[in-house]
C-alpha cells in the first residue's frame, strides 16, 4: 500500500477526505498532521481525532502542527465550515486527554527519513508546516516520493474562494506555498480548476443511507451546501479533498501537465494567486504538474461508493 501522510486543516471537506482515503483501504496512513488554516490548529487536531473515532481507526495518531502563517495572521472560514469546522455534526464525540505526540513538522521529518522514497505526502490544508520542515531538513526534497497539494487556481482567471484570482489554502499562508513549490519536491496540485466541478448534492448524500456516514455527511454539508447555493445557484458541497485522495487511487480521475508555476506574495489584489505560465513566458524550467481536466462523474461515483462499501 501506498505511504502516506495526510495534512489537514479539518474543515468538512478535509473530514470527507479521511473517511475516503481510510474506506479506500488502499492507502498506508503514517499518520495525519494539523494545520491552522479552515480553523485554528487546536480545533482542526480535534476534528481529526473525532473523524478517526466515527471511522474506528483511534489507532492513528495525529501530530499538532502550526498554529499560524509563517508571517501573517491565521483566518478561519467558520463561514463555510461551521462554529465548529464540521457542520457540528459530532457534538455528541468528546475529546479528552489528548496524547502528546511529536510536532508536525519534525514528524514529517522522521517518516521521510525512515521511508525514503516510499513517503507520498497530501496536503489539503496551507502549506505551513511542509514550509517548517523544509526549513530544517533540506534533504527532504530527497527523502519523499511526492507531494499532492489541495490548492491554487491556475486556469480559470476570476474564479477563486478567497480573491478572485486565490484559492484559500494558498491565499493563507502564500509564503509557505512559494517555500515549497520552489523547493524541487515532485509537486501535483489539484486546484480549484477541478475540484470545483466534484460535488455532492442531497440527491448523492441519499445514496449513504443506512451507513454509518450518512448522518454525518447529511449534517456536516449542510452549510457547505448552503454556500454552494449563495456561490453557484445549486445546494452541493464541492470535494476539494477528496479528489486530492482521489487522484492517489485513480490517476486517471484527472489530467495533468507539467508547467512553471509562481505564488504572487506583494500584491494585496492577487495575494495567494497561482500563477501558471503556459506559454513558458519567463523560460523557466516546469516545477509543478497541474490539473486540467477531471472525470467528475466517474470520481464522485468512486466517493459514494467507497463510503457505501
Amino acid at each position: 500500500m501506498q505511504k502516506i501522510i495526510l495534512d489537514v486543516d479539518t474543515g468538512v471537506d478535509d473530514a470527507l477526505a479521511i473517511i475516503y482515503g481510510l474506506e479506500s483501504k488502499k492507502l498506508d496512513f503514517l499518520g495525519i498532521t494539523t494545520v491552522s488554516g479552515n480553523v485554528p490548529v487546536e480545533m482542526a487536531t480535534i476534528n481529526t481525532h473525532k473523524i478517526l473515532q466515527l471511522v474506528g481507526r483511534k489507532d492513528i495518531k495525529v501530530y499538532p502542527g502550526a498554529n499560524r502563517p509563517l508571517l501573517r495572521e491565521p483566518h478561519y472560514e467558520y463561514h463555510v465550515h461551521g462554529s465548529d469546522g464540521i457542520g457540528n455534526a459530532l457534538d455528541t464525540i468528546q475529546i479528552e486527554d489528548l496524547e502528546e505526540t511529536d510536532f508536525a513538522a519534525d514528524f514529517i521529518i522522521e517518516q521521510a527519513k525512515k521511508f525514503q522514497g516510499e513517503l507520498t505526502l497530501v496536503m489539503v490544508g496551507p502549506l505551513t508546516n511542509l514550509a517548517l520542515a523544509l526549513r530544517k531538513e533540506p534533504r527532504l526534497v530527497e527523502w519523499i516520493k511526492e507531494v499532492v497539494v489541495m490548492g491554487g487556481l491556475v486556469s480559470v482567471a476570476g474564479m477563486g474562494n478567497k480573491l478572485p484570482n486565490s484559492e484559500f489554502n494558498i491565499y493563507a499562508d502564500a509564503e509557505a506555498a512559494k517555500i515549497v513549490i520552489h523547493s524541487g519536491l515532485e509537486l501535483t496540485l489539484v486546484s480549484l480548476d477541478v475540484t470545483t466541478q466534484t460535488f455532492i448534492t442531497k440527491e448523492d448524500i441519499e445514496r449513504l443511507k443506512g451507513t454509518k456516514y450518512y448522518d454525518f455527511v447529511l449534517k456536516s454539508t449542510e452549510v457547505v451546501r448552503e454556500y454552494g447555493l449563495v456561490q453557484y445557484g445549486v445546494s452541493r458541497a464541492s470535494l476539494h479533498d477528496p479528489l486530492t485522495i482521489g487522484y492517489l487511487l485513480d490517476r486517471s480521475f484527472l489530467k495533468t501537465e507539467k508547467h512553471f508555476v509562481e505564488i504572487e506574495t506583494m500584491s494585496e489584489l492577487n495575494y495567494g494567486q497561482t500563477i501558471c505560465d503556459f506559454k513558458n513566458h519567463w523560460q523557466q524550467e516546469a516545477n509543478v504538474h497541474v490539473t486540467l481536466e477531471v472525470n467528475a462523474e466517474a470520481f464522485v461515483d468512486h466517493f459514494i461508493k467507497t463510503l457505501r462499501a
